[in-house]
Parts: structure tokens; sequence; C-alpha cells
């Protein structure tokens, strides 16, 4: 066969490849010459990673996994959640924790002990698109006691967790799980009020392929600091990571990554019931930056007396303690620039309740809710839902998915005033059975935050946690393309 054969070959495969992309909708206007997202279209895979739950005997772990109803999909697709082989715990096994269902309906799935392991799980086809797995863990005593959740998350190479700490009483622990069959390399660098505290041995740490490494802070940190904020760096490969707080008297809960640097950002749902708020900042890129600091109530946007500015310098950790800064209303905590402006992260450290009875939680910076966010195991008396409209009137649609168990969808739709943050009174799913999802869209308006409180109380301790809600990314934008004929003639 000849080149000039071979060419047209090639060439055909092109315009069949390009009239393919094309077909997909209309192309633009005659003469314009532009490119625009045409349409966008289900994904067609995901990858989800769970961290190990917990180092306790008396942990009790239920993984909840939903995809919620996409148009465009397909009929075939599946999901699936089959443990990471580890050092914590030895090999994983093969039989999954839980068989994720049809989309639509939420199915849940316990594990228990101080030996369940992390987590690895793909899904494709139509159970790809918003595919969400949360993790929810139950510590009667000891170390960590309370209640311990966190939405397993995408793998990527970099992650910031700001209000880590290795102050006494504190043991915190960063979770790497590496879903690939190449072994993946990892930095932790760690900043606190002064600058860079980790030491040589947090730098290229080797994650095996298809593992999990816990990494316990104390001993890759250079002394004891009270606010920490954490930098997971992968040089190659990719991981899932996510940090957990354990303390001696305040409980624990995991940290998840804040939003990527910004000069602006929203710290949603923080429990209106609160007794301490702790804000920790981080300004990553070489410049201080000067944060306003401001709560989204539901009356509009208030200033904290005596705590109106935040300074953060750069390459180190910033920290404020808040007191009960909702004074028994919703709340979100909003960060704006002043004259200094300069990318950061941030999150919360929440307390709730008194003397021996109190139970700790973090809300990280978060990403809008965008096109659609689920949130999972929820219940019916104990859930609360925040929504955050910062900026301008926002609304939003929610539904409550069937049960794990049984029960009907329901949907309410809610407008949110600029500037304010709503608990909203939920939808419950008709005949409800078990815990069901909650699926925030947004109708017009925006950008939307939220957040969703669990309460699972043991006897007087106010056990709790919080986890924020952003865009699922379960559609990507397909650009438009139009015939071009001239490549049979290259």
């Amino acid at each position: 066969m000849n080149r000039t054969t071979l060419s047209l070959i090639a060439a055909t495969a092109a315009l069949a490849a390009v009239t393919g992309l094309g077909a997909l909708t209309a192309p633009d206007a005659p003469g314009s010459g532009t490119a625009r997202a045409a349409a966008y279209l289900p994904v067609e895979r995901s990858t989800l990673l769970c961290p190990q739950p917990s180092g306790s005997d008396l942990a009790e772990t239920t993984y909840t996994s939903f995809t919620p109803v996409t148009q465009g999909t397909g009929k075939d697709g599946a999901a699936q959640l089959l443990p990471a082989s580890g050092k914590a715990f030895g090999k994983g096994g093969k039989e999954p924790v839980v068989r994720p269902g049809e989309p639509g309906t939420p199915v849940s799935g316990d594990t228990s002990g101080a030996q369940a392991p992390a987590l690895i799980g793909t899904a494709d086809g139509k159970a790809a698109p918003g595919w969400t797995v949360q993790q929810t863990t139950e510590v009667t005593a000891g170390l960590g006691r309370g209640l311990q959740g966190v939405n397993c998350t995408e793998p990527d190479t970099e992650f910031w967790f700001p209000g880590a700490s290795t102050a006494a009483g504190r043991t915190d622990y960063v979770h790497l799980t590496n879903p690939d069959d190449t072994a993946a390399e990892v930095d932790i660098e760690v900043y606190g009020p002064d600058g860079a505290v980790h030491k040589a041995e947090a730098e290229g740490i080797t994650v095996d392929p298809r593992s999990t490494e816990p990494v316990r802070l104390p001993p890759v940190v250079d002394g004891a600091h009270q606010d920490l904020t954490v930098h997971v760096k992968v040089r190659g490969g990719r991981v899932g990571a996510a940090l957990l707080a354990l303390d001696d008297k305040l409980g624990g809960d995991w940290l998840a990554a804040s939003a990527d640097p910004a000069a602006g950002l929203v710290v949603p749902g923080i429990p209106k019931d609160a007794t301490s708020v702790r804000l920790t900042a981080f300004a990553p890129e070489g410049a201080d930056a000067d944060l306003k600091v401001r709560l989204a109530s539901p009356s509009g946007l208030i200033t904290p007396a005596g705590q109106e500015t935040l300074h953060v310098k750069a390459g180190m950790t910033a920290a404020v303690d808040l007191g009960d800064i909702t004074r028994g209303e919703a709340g979100s905590l909003v960060l704006t620039p002043t004259d200094r402006s300069a990318p950061v992260v941030a999150a919360v450290q929440v307390v709730r309740g008194k003397g021996e009875d109190q139970e700790t939680a973090f809300v990280t910076a978060a990403r809008p809710v965008g096109t659609r966010a689920s949130v999972l195991a929820n219940t019916a008396k104990g859930t609360t839902l925040s929504l955050t409209a910062p900026e301008g009137e926002a609304k939003v649609e929610v539904t409550a998915s069937a049960g794990t168990e049984g029960g009907t969808p329901v949907t309410e739709t809610y407008s949110l005033k600029a500037g304010t943050t709503q608990d909203v009174e939920l939808p419950v799913p008709d005949g409800l059975k078990g815990t069901y999802a909650l699926t925030v869209e947004t109708v017009s308006g925006g950008p939307v935050y939220a957040s969703r409180t669990l309460r699972a109380p043991q006897d007087d301790l106010p056990a709790f946690t919080v986890q924020t809600l952003s865009d699922d990314r379960g559609t990507v934008a397909v650009p438009e393309a139009e015939q071009d004929l001239s490549v049979l003639q290259r």
C-alpha cells in the first residue's frame, strides 16, 4: 500500500471524526469563525477514593453510594467499590463493601472495627455522572469518639488542608490512596504561623499501586503547633487525600480539602448552635493577603465586631477565634480581599456542646453548587441543609431521593436573597425507610454554596459532622466542530 493511499485513508478517518463531533449540535452561523461549547454530555467514567475509616475497634462505618438520574446516558453501566491494599491493614480483599445500585436510588453497606480498608471506586456508563459516595463512622468511646463523615474524593495532584494541628491532645493523619497500577510519589508540606515546619521525612512518600498510606503528622513535623496548613503535592501519579483530625477531648472528624486558592472564599453552613468557631487561612503564592471577614446570616451580611479583618502573611498560617459567631442563627463565612488581594485557602473548626460533652467538626471553603451536587446518608430528623447566596439572589431545586430501603422522591424549590444563608426546611421522601440523598440544582441566579450537617447524638454528646456540596461535574462540555474538506487535500 503506497503513501498516497495511506494518506487518503487517514484523511477520510479524520473527516469522519470531525463530522461525528459536528453532528452533536447545529453549527454556528456561517462566517462566524468562532468555536463554542455546543453541548454538555454526561461523563462516561468516574473514580472515587474513600480513606481508611478509623483505627478504633469501636468504629461502625456506613458507606452510601448514589448516582443522580442524568439525561442522555445509555442503558448500560455500573459502579463498584473494592478494598485497597495497604501497610495499615494488610492486603485488601475482593468482596465489595457496598454494591451501588441504579441511578436515583441510594444504596448503603456497613463495616466495623479498625481493620476496615480504604476503598477504590469506579463507575462507568449510566452510573458515572454525578456519582457520590459518603463514608460515615460512629465511634462511641476513646480517641475521636463521636461522628466522623467524609465524601469520597476524586484523585488529583494537589490538596490543601488548613486547620490541621500537632498540638497536645491532637492526632492528625493524612490519608493518601492511589487508584492506579503504578506507584505515586507525594510530598507533604506543612506550614505553621512562622512558615514551613515539615521534616525531610515528609518528602518523596511512595504510595504503592492501588493501595493506601496513612501518614501521621507529628513524626513529619518539627514541633507542636496548634494551627497548621498541610499541602499535599503529587510529584508523579495521582492520589486521593483526606485528613483525619482526632482530639483527646473534642472528638474528631475528617478535614476535607479546601477549594482551590482564590482571593475570595465562602465557608458555607456553620451550625447555628456552634459554641466555638476557629478560622484558619493560608496564602500560598508568595504574597500577603488581607481578608474582610463577614457572616452571611438569614438577614444579610454582617461584620463581626472586633474581627473585621484577618491578615495572612505569605507562606504562613493565620488563625483567629470567632467564638459563637452564629449566635443561634444560620450562617456562612464570606471572605473577600480588602486592599491587599492574594489567593488563599481556608477552613473552620466548629465545636458544639459544653464541658465534657463537646464534639468537633470542620467546614472547608467550598466550590459553588453549580449545576448539581448531592450529599448522602441523610435522616428525617438529624439533617440540616444550609444554602448561601453571597453575591446575588438565587433559586435552587432540592430533591430528596428514595430511601435506601424504600420511599418516593420529593422535590422543593427555594429562593435565596442576596448575602444570606438559610437553613431550609427539607423535603423528606414519602414513606421513607433508611437514609436518603439530597440533590441540589441551581435554577437561576447564583452562585450558591451549600453544606449539610448530620447529627447523631450519643447520650449527652452532640455528635455531628458537616460536608460541603460542590458541583458534581457530571457533565462535560463538548466543543462544536465543523466539517473541513480541506483535510482531504493535505
